[in-house]
């Protein structure tokens, strides 16, 4: 990591009501390992957060920590219709998309997904050098370890190589290249023509962004699979993805920082009250979500012509 600064960092979330207890547990870890050399302006796109939940939020404001909630409900009203989603996802992960237009002076930014919990200090992250990459990120560990997502990402979203297609939760976005690429303009053109069926907004993202990406390693953006390729003691953020939820199923890995950190939240008898009444027909339907994703992505998959010998030179 270089690129040394002192200006304010901006850092992204979106959520709606529902997601604010997680969010809470995010934030905590963030502000735990937060440098007072550095000053972070957290930045909480939504909806529809209550005044209770606001109220809460703001609570972990200190004097190099400053919160906002930024209500996008005008800015989007135009095009939420067109903005499809599958099971649990909500519109607001769309949200991303919209941050360079809408944050014009901002340079550059972090975009976090609400579903982690940040090990080191975040800033470490964002000083890292893009160069005139559009966004930094990290290869996506679903698609790495499934060989349906794997032809999925290289055939339907048309990355070349499926190391390279990116998890979108865990964001550095080059704003300002972002605006002279014209990241919105493109994506509203291509979401009037192109339709993606497995990740929706993160898929738009690695098939307008392909290119112009700078990887950064998975220790940043570390989902609970099993590799005995990472150390736990070098993970600096692990982003509980998918249906990998502590507050849902037992024995996921790397719970013990999540209850850590929920722990020291007031939110933590209401989270640890999810868990408890999570129902063992809601356990069956999300592994079920699960698997049926996977045969979706074979499907979209199995639908498309194969040139990928031919782009990697094997053939003739």
């Amino acid at each position: 990591m270089d690129e040394k600064t002192g200006k304010e960092i901006p850092i992204f979330f979106a959520v709606d009501d529902g997601y604010c207890p997680f969010l809470a547990v995010a934030i905590q870890s963030l502000v735990d390992n937060a440098s007072k050399e550095n000053t972070y302006h957290i930045r909480v796109l939504n909806t529809d957060i209550s005044e209770e939940n606001r109220n809460e939020l703001a609570k972990y404001e200190k004097n190099n920590v400053r919160i906002s909630f930024d209500d996008l409900s005008r800015q989007i009203e135009s095009t939420a219709d067109k903005l499809y989603t599958r099971d649990y996802y909500s519109k607001t992960t769309y949200f991303r998309l919209f941050i360079p237009n809408l944050y014009p002076q901002y340079d550059k930014a972090l975009y976090l997904d609400s579903d982690i919990v940040i090990l080191d200090d975040i800033a470490d992250l964002y000083n890292m050098d893009m160069g005139d990459a559009l966004v930094a990120a990290a290869p996506d560990d679903v698609i790495q370890f499934n060989e349906a997502f794997r032809a999925y990402a290289e055939k339907v979203v048309g990355v070349a190589d499926y190391h390279k297609y990116f998890n979108a939760g865990i964001l550095l976005m080059n704003l300002r290249e972002l605006r002279r690429f014209g990241l919105e303009e493109k994506f509203l053109f291509s979401l009037e023509r192109v339709r993606f069926a497995v990740a929706q907004d993160q898929d738009y993202l690695n098939r307008l962004c392909k290119g112009r990406v700078k990887m950064f390693g998975r220790i940043w953006n570390r989902m609970p699979i099993p590799d005995p390729g990472i150390r736990t003691e070098d993970v600096k953020l692990i982003h509980y993805n998918l249906t990998f939820k502590p507050w849902h199923f037992e024995n996921i890995l790397y719970q013990d920082f999540f209850w850590r950190y929920a722990g020291k939240t007031k939110y933590f008898d209401k989270i640890s009250n999810i868990r408890e009444n999570y129902t063992e027909e809601e356990r069956f339907r999300d592994n079920r979500m699960h698997e049926e994703l996977i045969h979706l992505a074979k499907l979209e998959a199995d639908c498309v012509g194969d040139d990928r010998e031919s782009r990697n030179g094997s053939e003739g």
